[in-house]
């Protein structure tokens, strides 16, 4: 076979290598969006998004002054998921919870010492919470709920229980021992930031050569089509390896999110889920040939979908089902699943393997496609 007609040929591939990173140091823009933007998006994401629910302001309406009741209001007081608003009259609380200052009502009774002797007579609390915001509603009414049963379970004169035996529960959370949500929304957002910087780096670097005309001289070159895509990605590959460490650098020792796993596991997935990213890009950028398209199209069909369907925030199996069905097309949510294993619990490869088959195939497909556009826009084919 000739020179002109090989595939893959080794001096070419290297000079299209070389050439491409030599491109890539010499353009600020690049480095700027695969160094320094990764991490400012990762502080966005580490502060703006934030699942635990503290300082909730409620308001206590004591309408006994009793001991016991004054003790329970204290109670409430006391704890880090309340700021505590006492008042004393129900029409007051009502105004305040539809203004929007306050996000629940506990209502202490009157006849809270008769309710407790005799709970015919109605609940120990009454508890309600505004319904405007349903998770923050729920999380009122169980947490109310749970400090009241608490605090009954805790003084045992009270009540009909003096006699039985107090059961106590210690519940036990694995992996996330201190259940703050920071653990496990930092690897998810280090794959979205690397699903848009992957996808965008590369969708809008290519698509300014096409812009230029500099790629139509390359595919007019003797480089074959396999030779240029390998030459042009390899470089932004490890780029993003490079922003994946970055990010997990700051994410270890910045935010104090436990890495359990090893360097090889994080590479491994990393480098499957790269895949997939550069090849999206490529693809868009074969298709519209335009930057300031494929900064759309990037953003419009990498970083929403990543945001809203990878499991990165809303649990995948509560979705209707054809989103989830959407949402195993997607690459992210198969790196969001191996992130949070790698961080949380360790090298569990029996995770790994799967999600990283998943990935090579949705990169072998962006990347079949992007091969055949390619093709087919030169030779007219």
């Amino acid at each position: 076979m000739s020179e002109r007609h090989k595939i893959l040929d080794s001096a070419r591939l290297f000079a299209l290598i070389r050439k491409e990173t030599l491109q890539m140091l010499r353009d600020p823009s690049t480095l700027l969006v695969a160094v320094i933007l990764p991490i400012i998006l990762l502080f966005m994401f580490a502060y703006a998004v934030n699942l635990d629910i503290k300082n909730l302001p409620i308001a206590v309406v004591r309408q006994s002054d009793s001991i016991k009741a004054q003790d329970l209001e204290a109670r409430y007081s006391g704890t880090k998921f309340f700021v505590v608003h006492p008042l004393r009259e129900m029409p007051r609380a009502k105004e305040e919870i539809i203004r929007g200052n306050i996000r629940g009502i506990v209502l202490i009774p009157a006849n809270l010492d008769d309710r407790i002797s005799n709970p015919s007579l109605g609940p120990l609390v009454e508890i309600i919470a505004d319904g405007a915001q349903p998770n923050t509603a729920r999380f009122v009414g169980n947490a109310a709920q749970f400090i009241a049963q608490s605090w009954l379970f805790e003084n045992k004169n009270f009540g009909q229980i003096p006699n039985n035996p107090m059961i106590e529960m210690e519940p036990r959370y694995w992996f996330n021992a201190e259940i703050e949500s920071r653990r496990a929304l930092i690897p998810g957002a280090i794959a979205i930031v690397m699903t848009m910087i992957g996808t965008l780096l590369t969708a809008m670097v290519v698509a300014r050569e096409w812009e230029r005309g500099t790629m139509e001289a390359m595919m007019a070159s003797p480089s074959s089509v396999i030779e240029i895509l390998i030459g042009k990605l390899l470089p932004y590959f490890l780029l993003g390896l490079l922003g994946t460490i970055i990010c997990t650098i700051v994410a270890v020792f910045m935010f104090h999110v436990p890495l359990r796993g090893s360097i090889l596991g994080l590479l491994a997935v990393s480098s499957a889920f790269l895949i997939p990213a550069l090849g999206q890009g490529l693809l868009i950028s074969a298709a519209t040939k335009n930057q300031f398209l494929a900064a759309q199209l990037a953003l419009f069909s990498g970083f929403l979908p990543a945001t809203l369907l990878s499991g990165f925030i809303y649990e995948r199996s509560s979705m209707p089902l054809p989103l989830e069905i959407i949402s195993y097309l997607i690459p992210s949510s198969y790196f969001v699943d191996c992130l949070r294993s790698l961080f949380l619990v360790g090298d569990v490869w029996a995770v790994f393997w799967p999600n990283i088959g998943y990935m090579l195939l949705i990169g072998a497909f962006f990347f079949w496609r992007a091969a055949a556009s390619t093709t087919r826009t030169l030779d007219g084919k």
